[in-house]
């Protein structure tokens, strides 16, 4: 629960996630964990070249079973993804049903895949006990053909044509969807869908819930009798029945009319079966009549026939046509409530229904502001609200056993024999089956090692029971390969990412003691030991020579270097990479402050702890002395005053590639202080260093920032950079015409703009510069760029790395921030200055723009399209413009934890900087959560009053027609006397931390934030 002025309060949502996690109720059991694309995954390739696009693209989806998953719109499943739940629309324009959404695959985009769609996760709670999406769709014909075409017209120069380019908003001849999702109880789900006509005319739109089967019946691996079935029982009830989840009711709710008449909207029930239709793709015969597309042909083609007349399938839907009198009037509504139910019902109290909806969406409310509570602008309350329920929407199931994919089901042809040898042939053992956190809903429906680890740092602040088992899953035998390696992601899971894993393992259990008072350290330890395993791996397979300098390939940053870095170099040799010996480094310090919490109740880890320290001095020394010599040349080059990758030829010979990137500022992660009191508590630990100290002297001064003196509190610092270095570092890094943006750090430095960096070799050019915006190249895939741009999740680590040396330094080390603008700020001023700039890129400005935007109108300040955001992959280094995936709410989600840290001073963008700007209010003793005296006046996440009467949402005139209003209408769900009682001694609490924090900010007292309790392994009080 969340402590707020050392007092507990439980809201709703944290009884339900008490309940969970004590396995009373399973309230997760059924939440949004249906992809938003399961067509070209790798895992759906049954190709002989493994090219996932073109063996199953987007024109097959609707006609060919999936085998691995299932997609949808705001689609919601079990946890296993057996029955599933998404919608369906249609303006009687589109060829086809909208049945899931759409995008390019890789080769038909000019900068990869990418969506070409209109949706925004607006709401979600950790147990899902309230959703909400909206999906702004167009009442013109969607325009697929144009959006293919112009795409693949446009080159690598020039930018990505996407769906608000068209044209098809314009008029706001477009419809907006709101789908909210509630939970009357862990296995009673309600459904309803608000559809806005935002034209300025009556409009068609034909709404269409599914509920279907995911097919496990025909690949041979089950008999016949576990096939689940969907039949009707009434006119507006079906009945679903699976040997594992048992009978359920999807149950539905006439509609009110829109049309003259006055006439309900009955829903038809149409039913088909989950299975390919061979005869249209691959003009074969099927085994029975009724087939996946079924749906498509009969509304939309009148094609009577395409379902099954006995009214029974694996597959079913309601179809409500909202058509009567030319559709749905302007700034009228068509509403749809369904719900799936454990009970029969054949009546559904549509009072009872809504007042349920709104009470779980008031609980919402309730729950995120006690998340953060400190006064920020509602535009920041908006902007991470919206983060963390991208993060809950982005959950996802994934399947996929190896065995079954690389030689195929008994029920099928075999697979290419040459199918198995194109990737992920020594992954064998993988057999998942789990509810996963994935980097974004469409363009990256799989997961990827180092995004996860980042994703759980947010989810520590809301859920970190889900964000545990993310770190615990990578870690265990069916995923984490035998010989110790994490899998990276489908298209390789051999591949290698920055080794983070540690990193956000810490930071978790820390984040749970802090906000909630548990201390997980059989979590903490479990995972240890399996990292144990992987950071042998890293030292055995990527420092081939035991030289402590490290290779390492891909690590995660695609383009940024002058070569290929998973590829052997056309020079000859090995890349010595500055990124990758920084990231070992930090891995150490990591398992070192591991090590150490779990030495204050286990002492064998202070065996560990010692073996972690020296293994860091060791590394920090190779950066610089790799033989021991002092002249020898290695990674860091002392005239630029920078770290660069140098390619070695062995001995002597070694040449730096002087590129000034993020490679460059990695070795900055690698920091960490050490607290003398819990030092004297590990005796064997403390009798380790001083040996080391005494008998390594040489080794141990060059890289324990003068271990003799102490820093501030007498702490030791250890750290790849020496505080000469650091100068020198920030130096380059804070100056705005090399990595310094308005909206945070470059990925490589705008020097190379005018500069950059070429090498020929035998006759070819490789060559490095600064390109603010999309990669103008197809490595990696090209749908993503270091060379220049500004990526959330290093900027993140930067930003804890300057915290960490703010915590030795202390406030009498100060830097020029900007370089050359004559302003001195300690470090911990610089992280917060740095946090600052990155919430600008989404924060309206006071021109009422948001960056990454890039000035277009209609997102800015259309009424209907400001307050809702997408959250890009990366951002233009120059201007911030969103780039890349829209809904990467993985790593881009934390904007979420710097609105928490630091959303009170933060000043908006173009605003000039305050002297009052403090980092009092950054580490309270307490996590920094907040109420507002009273909650705050205005919410974009307000109540709406229902009328008693009105069963039309339309038609009640307090119902808000916005898509974010301006100010709640109180309506309090009921409550009992104890427990009203409860909640004002809560807010009593929460108005007195208020207080408390508001008073540091303006005394500026740094207060808890010099402990840094959250980074460093502490003595317990």
């Amino acid at each position: 629960m969340v402590k707020i002025d050392h007092h507990e309060y439980l809201t709703e949502e944290e009884k339900r996630l008490k309940e969970d996690r004590e396995r009373e109720k399973y309230w997760k059991k059924w939440g949004p964990y249906v992809a938003e694309r399961q067509w070209a995954t790798v895992r759906e390739d049954y190709s002989p070249d493994g090219d996932a696009w073109s063996h199953f693209p987007h024109e097959h989806a609707r006609s060919r079973a999936f085998r691995w998953g299932e997609d949808g719109i705001a689609g919601v499943s079990d946890t296993h993804g057996f029955q599933n739940i998404a919608f369906a629309f249609w303006n009687e324009e589109d060829d086809f049903l909208k049945e899931r959404l759409f995008g390019l695959s890789n080769p038909q985009g000019n900068h990869g895949e990418s969506i070409k769609e209109a949706h925004f996760h607006l709401d979600n709670t950790p147990t899902h006990s309230y959703m909400k999406l909206l999906y702004k769709y167009p009442q013109r014909k969607f325009p697929y053909e144009d959006l293919v075409k112009e795409n693949a017209r446009r080159g690598k120069q020039d930018r990505e044509y996407q769906i608000i380019d068209t044209g098809i908003f314009d008029d706001d001849r477009y419809w907006d969807i709101n789908i909210e999702v509630a939970k009357e109880t862990d296995e009673e789900l309600l459904f309803r869908v608000t559809a806005w006509n935002r034209g300025p005319e009556p409009a068609p739109l034909h709404i269409v819930p599914h509920v279907w089967f995911r097919n496990t019946w025909a690949w041979g691996h089950e008999t016949p009798d576990k096939k689940p079935t969907i039949r009707q029982v009434s006119e507006t009830v079906a009945a679903s029945k699976h040997h594992k989840l048992g009978e359920r009711y999807f149950q539905l709710s006439p509609s009110p009319g829109v049309g003259p008449s006055g006439q309900d909207v009955l829903p038809e029930l149409i039913f088909t079966e989950n299975d390919t239709n061979y005869e249209k793709l691959y003009g074969g015969k099927n085994q029975q009549p009724y087939v996946k597309d079924a749906f498509h042909r009969y509304i939309v083609d009148k094609e009577k026939k395409a379902i099954n007349p006995k009214r029974v399938g694996t597959k079913s839907a309601a179809w409500f046509a909202f058509n009567e009198g030319g559709g749905v009037a302007p700034n009228e509504c068509a509403v749809v409530r369904f719900r799936l139910s454990k009970k029969y019902e054949d009546y559904m109290d549509e009072e009872i229904f809504d007042d349920m909806v709104d009470k779980r969406r008031e609980e919402a409310d309730d729950f995120y502001y006690r998340i953060s509570p400190l006064p920020m602008s509602e535009d920041l309350r908006n902007i991470q609200r919206q983060a963390f329920a991208g993060m809950m929407w982005t959950k996802q199931y994934y399947h996929f056993i190896w065995d079954q994919w690389a030689n195929g089901d008994p029920s099928q042809p075999p697979p290419p024999p040459e199918r198995k040898a194109i990737r992920n042939t020594n992954w064998k053992h993988m057999h998942l089956d789990d509810i996963l956190s994935m980097p974004d809903s469409w363009e990256y429906p799989f997961f990827a090692a180092w995004d996860s680890a980042f994703h759980c740092i947010p989810l520590a602040m809301i859920d970190p029971d889900f964000a545990k088992k993310q770190l615990d899953l990578f870690t265990r035998e069916w995923y984490m390969h035998p010989n110790g390696q994490l899998p990276a992601y489908e298209w390789n899971f051999g591949d290698v990412n920055p080794p983070v894993h540690a990193w956000a393992t810490f930071r978790t259990f820390k984040i749970e003691r802090k906000l909630y008072g548990r201390q997980d350290l059989d979590f903490l330890e479990r995972v240890f030991q399996k990292l144990l395993l992987n950071f042998t791996w890293w030292v055995n397979r990527k420092d081939f020579d035991g030289k402590n300098v490290f290779e390492g390939g891909f690590l995660g940053l695609d383009n940024i270097g002058l070569f290929n870095r998973s590829e052997p170099l056309p020079t000859g040799g090995v890349l010595e990479q500055a990124d990758s010996t920084g990231w070992m480094a930090f891995y150490c310090l990591c398992m070192l402050n591991i090590a150490l919490e779990l030495a204050k109740h286990r002492r064998i880890y202070e065996d560990i702890a010692s073996k972690f320290f020296e293994h860091f001095i060791l590394i920090s020394d190779a950066m610089t002395y790799k033989s021991g010599s002092k002249e020898e040349k290695s990674l860091w080059n002392e005239e630029d005053g920078f770290y660069y990758d140098a390619i070695s030829w062995g001995g002597p010979w070694t040449q730096q590639l002087p590129i000034r990137s993020l490679v460059g500022l990695i070795p900055l992660y690698a920091t960490l202080t050490l607290e003398p009191e819990l030092i004297n508590k590990l005796p064997s630990f403390k009798k380790r260093v001083d040996w080391f100290i005494a008998n390594r002297h040489d080794v141990a001064e060059r890289n324990m920032a003068s271990i003799r003196k102490r820093g501030k509190d007498n702490r030791i610092l250890l750290s790849l950079v020496s505080k000469d270095r650091l100068e020198k570092i920030l130096k380059r890094m804070l100056d705005e015409d090399e990595f310094f943006s308005d909206h945070g750090i470059r990925s490589l430095s705008k020097f190379h703009e005018k500069h950059p960096y070429s090498m020929d070799v035998n006759g070819q050019e490789f060559k490095v510069s600064y390109v603010s915006g999309d990669s103008d190249s197809g490595l990696f895939g090209g749908n993503s760029n270091w060379r220049g741009p500004i990526w959330i999740c290093v900027n993140f680590l930067l930003v804890e790395s300057l915290q960490r040396f703010y915590m030795f330094y202390g406030p009498t080390f100060e830097v020029e921030c900007p370089t050359g603008s004559g302003d001195m700020m300690h470090l911990g001023r610089v992280s917060e200055e740095i946090q600052h700039r990155l919430q600008h890129l989404m924060a309206r400005g006071d021109d009422g723009r948001r960056a990454i935007n890039d000035g277009n109108d209609l997102l800015d300040f259309d009424p209907y399209w400001k307050d809702n955001l997408w959250f890009y992959e990366f951002f233009d280094g120059d201007s911030g413009r969103g780039l890349g995936a829209t809904h990467q709410c993985g790593w881009t989600g934390l904007i979420a934890r710097m609105i928490h840290d630091t959303g009170l001073s933060c000043r908006l963008p173009q605003t000039p900087k305050t002297p009052s700007t403090g980092m009092a209010h950054y580490f309270d003793d307490t996590f920094t959560r907040h109420v507002n005296q009273a909650k705050p006046d205005k919410s974009p996440y307000h109540t709406m009053r229902r009328s008693s009467t009105a069963r039309s949402i339309g038609a009640r005139s307090d119902f808000d027609t916005s898509v974010n209003g301006d100010a709640p209408v109180s309506v309090g769900p009921s409550v009992d006397a104890e427990r009203e009682k409860e909640r004002q001694e809560a807010d009593l609490h929460t108005a007195n931390y208020i207080s408390e924090q508001l008073e540091r900010v303006r005394s500026n007292v740094s207060a808890d934030f010099e402990t840094g309790d959250e980074f460093e392994a502490h003595l317990d009080e």
